[in-house]
């Protein structure tokens, strides 16, 4: 008998696919029919800080104060004053009509009254919260360490509001990222999800505008997770969750072997639909079959940086070898 399920962030999944944040998690019948194609968890649509702390029509009047484009583009087209109230309803809906995990998300960045907004998520009924924090450090007069101290107040802050699981998620700009990912997974949190997708800006150059890049990861872009994961899992005291570039079977398989606990997907939804759930786990449970396996901690973490016979396969020897043929 197969069993793909597993635990992530003290919560058990029937498998190790979440829908991450995104827009087609942030309706009801949208929840319910990933429940029914059987994912594992799914985790709401990101809240932001922004619509927490202040009233949609006061925003419209003090646009030119924003410096987070991305957020007052979402609170431009989402917003309004009842915003926080139709979050907590789709949190209470989630509960009561769907049979899996519901992971709350909220996108910050900083310190506010917005923390105190953690609370009534876990009254709502919230099984996690997922914290998706990204300050990019396009200051150069704005120390590392100055950033980093950011991301541990806010977390020490909402930490005091909830006693339900919380996960991290980070993007990859930072200067020591292992060190900085394992005195993350030193505070009480329960999961660090690598890594955030953010908006990339591209240029036209024929009508000489910035547009956005491409909108939807591949399966290369899995790499980088694969990486820091494969690396870090066996150093880190929480549990590792995979974005971007989750598209196959083999991209959650290979994830797996480097240590996650679980993955999360959002552009092969978009492109593909939810018809893919029963493909991917399919191919999950033949792939286990072929190899023997009959649970994922058989094989989970068994490529990961301090298990595999090559751990240099991670390291940048691997570069040196392609292009200088060094053995």
């Amino acid at each position: 008998m197969i069993d793909i399920s597993t635990q992530y962030m003290g919560l058990r999944l029937r498998n190790p696919i979440i829908a991450g944040s995104s827009g087609l998690t942030s309706k009801i019948d949208q929840i319910i029919e990933l429940d029914r194609k059987g994912i594992g968890a799914v985790v709401l649509k990101s809240i932001f800080e922004e619509q927490i702390n202040v009233q949609a029509h006061h925003l419209f009047k003090q646009a030119s104060s924003f410096d987070y484009s991305e957020a007052y583009d979402y609170i431009i087209n989402y917003s309004s004053s009842r915003a926080v109230d139709e979050y907590l309803n789709l949190i209470q809906q989630a509960k009561n009509q769907a049979s899996i995990p519901i992971i709350a998300s909220i996108n910050c960045y900083s310190l506010s009254e917005w923390t105190s907004y953690v609370k009534k998520v876990e009254q709502a009924g919230a099984d996690g919260i997922e914290l998706n924090i990204f300050i990019l450090p396009s200051d150069p007069n704005l120390l590392s360490a100055e950033i980093e101290k950011q991301y541990f107040n806010v977390i020490d802050r909402v930490l005091e509001q909830t006693s339900i699981p919380l996960s991290i998620k980070l993007g990859y700009y930072f200067t020591d990222l292992a060190r900085f990912v394992t005195q993350l997974s030193w505070k009480k949190i329960k999961g660090i999800v690598l890594f955030n997708r953010t908006y990339s800006p591209d240029i036209d150059i024929e009508s000489m505008k910035v547009i956005a890049a491409h909108p939807f990861s591949t399966s290369q872009e899995a790499t980088i997770p694969l990486r820091w994961i494969a690396l870090l899992s066996e150093r880190v005291q929480c549990d590792f969750c995979a974005s971007t570039g989750v598209h196959t079977y083999e991209d959650v398989i290979k994830l797996l072997l480097a240590g996650a606990k679980a993955v999360q997907i959002v552009s092969a939804f978009y492109q593909k639909g939810s018809d893919i759930i029963p493909e991917i786990l399919k191919g999950i449970e033949e792939w286990m079959k072929r190899h023997g396996f009959s649970k994922l901690n058989d094989f989970r973490g068994k490529l990961s940086y301090h298990s595999t016979i090559n751990p240099a396969a991670y390291e940048r020897i691997q570069f040196m070898k392609y292009f200088s043929n060094i053995e």
